[in-house]
């Protein structure tokens, strides 16, 4: 009995654990649905193509508002609410995309009930709550619940792209919304339980996090915490911007070259899953060994290599060959977000924390879209946008760099300090 009991607050973990990564994968198949609908909803409503990126841009920058509000939930609730409303809205949002007629339709729905009520409860919400269930490996469970963010991507379009050819788009996001509806409400059950009393009564007494939660930020990077908070919200608009633009144009962009449209959806499925490797197994591996900020200084480098290298790629199996390893870079940026929020800021507040930075990083995700829909449209080619989306990949690259040269610094001086008493 003794042992059934102890082994009761793993279980619950793992379970809350393995519905987090659930609801994550099906959650996000709204993006890919809007991302392989791009150019069939431009050709059915003689739409430029700048429409259905604005929706795509929507549903990320009213997800990033929503989170915040989800994350202070989060905080001082728990999970269940956020869980429930997001199921609901993301099957009632996609149910509702099969009657649009008109632009205006498409950006309420992905705007308003798939962004700002449904997509808002995925992945910062999750990824902040699991590092209340995992203190010691964080990094590894953030990357796990990440990971179903790119594994949706290895999923979905396959499936949307078969559903389109034989039922089309209208009842294909119809069904689509009765599947959210049926496996997420129940999810829903298992996400609104809290953390178990030992894991938060260890935390308490190892007096750790409590006596240094308020200056954690000043003694590791020696800025404030409103000054981290600032500096992680910019730095995720650089590398976001840079990610969007093959995730919502990838498709488009091999029909563009030549290739059937099936094969880019399969370009970007394999994109996704590499990404889904990489945050599942690469964000826990160099985040427990080198911390947050240099695993994300890693993943974004090669991030922002690759994606320069798509521009030049137009062959068949180098555009294969950047798919690989710019999904391996992209898979393992985001994840890193919740862990150096948990590593740098106030652990009370971390849903609220990794909301903001959230948010800034779905207005990037927003921003890139909308730039490759804009300049595509205006120039008839995606190269100019992938060269603005790789100078935004070095902002980011900069700011992470100098918050590494700033902790660096402090742990020097920790030393130093310690050595001379």
């Amino acid at each position: 009995m003794e042992t059934l009991l102890s082994r009761t607050p793993i279980l619950q973990r793992n379970m809350v654990l393995a519905a987090s990564m659930l609801f994550m994968i099906i959650g996000t198949g709204s993006v890919y649905f809007i991302v392989v609908a791009l150019k069939p909803i431009s050709l059915q409503f003689d739409w430029p193509r700048a429409v259905p990126s604005i929706a795509y841009a929507l549903q990320y920058f009213a997800a990033g508002f929503g989170g915040i509000l989800m994350g202070y939930w989060l905080d001082k609730f728990g999970l269940g609410v956020p869980a429930f409303i997001g199921a609901t809205m993301l099957g009632l949002g996609s149910i509702l995309t099969c009657y649009i007629s008109n632009p205006w339709h498409l950006y309420a729905i992905y705007g308003i009930v798939m962004g700002l009520l449904g997509r808002s409860t995925l992945f910062s919400p999750l990824t902040a709550n699991i590092t209340r269930w995992f203190e010691h490996n964080k990094s590894r469970a953030v990357g796990i619940v990440g990971s179903g963010q790119a594994l949706a991507g290895a999923v979905w379009p396959p499936i949307f792209q078969s559903s389109f050819a034989s039922i089309g788009w209208r009842d294909t996001a119809f069904w689509y919304g009765i599947f959210c509806l049926l496996t997420m409400l129940p999810l829903a059950f298992i996400l609104k339980q809290t953390p178990p009393k030992i894991e938060e009564g260890q935390s308490e007494k190892s007096g750790k996090e409590v006596s240094s939660d308020s200056n954690r930020s000043l003694d590791l990077l020696g800025l404030s915490t409103l000054a981290v908070q600032i500096t992680l919200a910019i730095a995720s608009i650089g590398c976001c911007v840079a990610m969007a633009l093959p995730l919502a144009h990838m498709v488009a962009h091999v029909s563009d070259l030549g290739y059937d449209y099936e094969t880019g959806a399969q370009l970007l499925a394999l994109m996704l899953a590499t990404a889904g490797v990489s945050a599942f197994f690469g964000v826990g591996f160099f985040g427990k060994r080198y911390g947050g900020l240099k695993t994300i200084f890693i993943f974004s480098g090669i991030q922002g290599l690759f994606l320069f290298a798509l521009i030049f790629a137009d062959h068949l199996w180098m555009i294969y060959l950047v798919a690989i390893f710019f999904g391996l870079g992209y898979g393992g940026v985001l994840p890193c977000y919740p862990v150096i929020v948990r590593e740098f800021l106030p652990a009370s507040q971390v849903g609220r924390r990794t909301a903001l930075v959230i948010l800034c990083a779905s207005g990037g995700m927003a921003l890139g879209s909308w730039i490759g829909g804009a300049l595509y449209d205006m120039t008839g080619s995606y190269s100019l946008a992938f060269i603005i989306g790789v100078g935004f990949n070095i902002f980011n690259l900069v700011i992470i760099g100098h918050l590494i040269h700033r902790n660096t610094r402090q742990k020097k001086a920790v030393l130093l300090g310690i050595a001379s008493k």
